[in-house]
């Protein structure tokens, strides 16, 4: 997502089992066949095979992440505009960089970009240390909002600028970003621990990017490569 903002950090925070977001609200029992059509026509479809990954991408519910006038649309696998000219990603997209990061139960996750807060679902239905950064302020509270009434309060998010990601909970296995930059910033490549995944979009702003993988080897030594083209929002900076 872009990040433009010169608002103070802000962390939002509660924590909460896994166990206790089952049967929290009434949105995961709704559109529940809408979510299995998705899921195999057009992400299973497509090549993405990790059952948790799957599982996940079954269960969260994209219509309570959209304003209500998109609703009819959320099983669509296209982006959708969420206000302050950001959008909620494609679920393939979503899915696709889910399962390369790899992430299994108990790993950290750093996300760059909270948005509306479904990418972050997705990856809090897999491992329960989730961090999401996001410095428009409007969308940090209404993504806030949206998972603490999905009881997805085990989610730790904060409003700031994304460039510097989380220290205060670096090293992590994983982070995603989910903005398109013309660098990889290096802030984040040294909050990535050992053996730890990176995934990125890097290209021009308002155009075609190429999604990154970087791997960081257990002696720091960084190695990267292009996955696919795609189009993301794109990553601006907070202004000095």
């Amino acid at each position: 997502m872009p990040i433009r903002s010169r608002m103070p950090i802000a962390v939002m925070s509660i924590t909460l089992s896994l166990a206790a977001v089952a049967g929290f609200g009434d949105a995961f029992d709704e559109r529940v066949a809408e979510r299995e059509l998705l899921v195999e026509r057009t992400i299973e479809a497509r090549g993405v095979s990790d059952p948790d990954v799957l599982r996940a991408m079954r269960r969260v519910p994209r219509h309570a992440f959209i304003p209500e006038r998109q609703s009819r649309n959320a099983y669509q696998d296209y982006p959708l505009p969420i206000g302050h000219g950001q959008t909620i990603s494609q679920p393939y997209i979503v899915a696709y960089m889910t399962e390369v990061l790899e992430i299994e139960e108990g790993e950290s996750v750093l996300e760059i970009g909270t948005g509306s807060g479904y990418q972050a679902a997705v990856l809090a239905e897999i491992t329960s240390r989730v961090y999401s950064v996001e410095i428009i302020p409007e969308l940090a509270e209404s993504a806030r909002r949206n998972l603490d009434a999905l009881g997805y309060t085990h989610v730790m998010t904060k409003q700031g600028d994304g460039y510097y990601g989380w220290s205060e909970y670096a090293p992590y296995d994983a982070i995603i970003v989910t903005a398109a930059a013309d660098h990889v910033p290096p802030r984040l490549i040294a909050q990535l621990g050992p053996g730890g995944v990176m995934i990125i979009p890097v290209g021009t702003p308002q155009g075609i990017q190429t999604l990154i993988r970087i791997r960081k080897l257990d002696d720091g030594t960084v190695e990267r490569d292009g996955l696919m083209y795609v189009r993301f929002v794109p990553f601006t900076r907070e202004r000095e």
